[in-house]
């Protein structure tokens, strides 16, 4: 789990045929939660502002907060920061991430406040303990029963304590409709590969429930209140920093790997040709590249 593993382009997934080396994707994982660092400022503002305020009782002392699915803990940093008398846990399945976060935590002189826990989701919770603000981005669709695991992550709210689910949004954009190489929408059919692929992936998941993906009705259905859903936006405009590019490159070549089955030999001829760095035409150094994204944030809060 990790915060950015949606898929499409500009963010890696976990579940595939084979296991993901994390030793191996973690510094690409890690530079991807940092391009959607302005985003998630964003959201972290909106969070402290919502959690401190006149909401009910409890809501003005954020003392632990649980980032669930945090990765190499970009977020639980920058959680950290946004709630300074809390205690951040970076909760992942992978020691690997798990071990980024740590040392992420003592580059930014934070190692005492945010501390790592490996848990699987849902059925590793019960060690976490109470929070005053649960987190989880871009997790819990890997869980089967999303609904249940919104349930167990709402059961280690405190009273009036927070839950945010950031699922859903905007797949990223990153080229013009006409690339000016290969056929006109090679996004649009890229996405719509990538959609296939993520509804296989749900659909063989353990305990996969097919029921609508509506993540207030989840939170409510928690015995939650005072719903709330707030989008976020992602603006890089052309031209692209190095790093940038470099983790587009990447994302796309993951793209590739899982799904780029799913395309015609003419889309998979042009997503080589993007992600070959010796290419004009490719997205190293096309000058047009940029990258748009939204993610959805759903809130609610415990009695």
């Amino acid at each position: 789990m990790s915060n950015h593993d949606r898929p499409g382009p500009g963010h890696h997934h976990r579940h595939d045929s084979v296991q993901p080396d994390w030793e191996v994707l973690g510094p690409d994982l890690e530079r991807g939660a940092e391009l959607y660092t302005p985003l998630y400022e964003q959201a972290a503002a909106w969070l402290r502002a919502a959690a401190t305020g006149a909401a009910g009782p409890g809501t003005g002392g954020v003392r632990r907060v649980l980032d669930i699915g945090s990765g190499p803990g970009v977020v639980s940093c920058l959680l950290a920061r946004a709630f300074p008398d809390a205690e951040v846990v970076a909760v992942d399945a992978t020691e690997a991430l798990l071990e980024r976060a740590r040392d992420r935590a003592g580059r930014l002189a934070l190692g005492d406040r945010v501390h790592t826990q490996l848990a699987e989701v849902p059925a590793g919770l019960d060690a976490l303990g109470g929070a005053d603000l649960i987190w989880s981005s871009r997790a819990l669709h890997h869980v089967g029963d999303q609904r249940a695991a919104v349930a167990a992550l709402a059961g280690h709210l405190r009273p009036g304590g927070l839950l945010a689910i950031a699922e859903g949004g905007l797949a990223p954009r990153f080229l013009p409709r006409d690339p000016g190489i290969g056929r006109p929408g090679l996004q649009s059919r890229l996405d719509a590969a990538g959609e296939e692929w993520f509804t296989e992936m749900r659909a063989a998941l353990p305990d996969a429930a097919d029921e609508t993906e509506d993540w207030p009705a989840f939170l409510a259905d928690a015995g939650l209140r005072a719903p709330c859903t707030r989008s976020f936006l992602l603006d890089l405009p052309a031209p692209l920093s190095a790093d940038a590019r470099a983790h587009l490159v990447a994302t796309v070549t993951r793209a590739r790997e899982m799904y780029g089955d799913r395309l015609d030999e003419d889309d998979r001829s042009t997503l080589a040709r993007l992600t070959d760095p010796e290419d004009a035409a490719g997205l190293v150094r096309r000058p047009d590249a940029f990258f748009l994204s939204a993610q959805t944030v759903h809130t609610a809060r415990a009695q």
